[in-house]
């Protein structure tokens, strides 16, 4: 997609507008990203990933680190450019160090490849790990 479906503030509809102040407000930011203009284009679609994404990254019983590490690996492993940059950017603003960023590569990249290994094999999963 390119930039000119991107809905920019001073073109958003009023309820537009209304979640982008929601995003700014809740992100402490003076301007809402190119995933949330891409999203515009379906006001319906833009509140409720909205919402959900609000509800979700909140602080909990994981606390916002955690949760951008988790962002950032699921991202990695899905190949979204776009997810990997912007949450990789939250993580740091969280917390994350060079080490800790480091580390979560190889946690990344070691899951993915014992994953597949697992897979290709067929291996059943020990009793010890089941949980019914």
């Amino acid at each position: 997609m390119s930039s000119k479906h991107l809905i920019e503030y001073e073109h958003a509809s009023p309820e537009v507008r209304a979640v982008y102040d929601d995003i700014m407000a809740t992100r402490q930011v003076d301007q809402v990203n190119n995933f949330w203009k891409a999203l515009a284009q379906h006001p319906d679609n833009l509140r409720r990933t909205w919402e959900s994404l609000k509800q979700v990254m909140a602080p909990g019983a994981l606390d916002p680190l955690t949760k951008e590490l988790l962002y950032v690996a699921v991202s990695v492993t899905n190949n979204c450019a776009y997810c990997i940059g912007s949450h990789t950017a939250a993580a740091r603003k969280a917390g994350m160090t060079e080490a800790m960023f480091g580390e979560l590569q190889a946690v990344i990249g070691m899951a993915n490849e014992t994953n597949r290994l697992a897979t290709g094999y067929r291996v059943p999963l020990d009793a010890a790990f089941r949980e019914d």
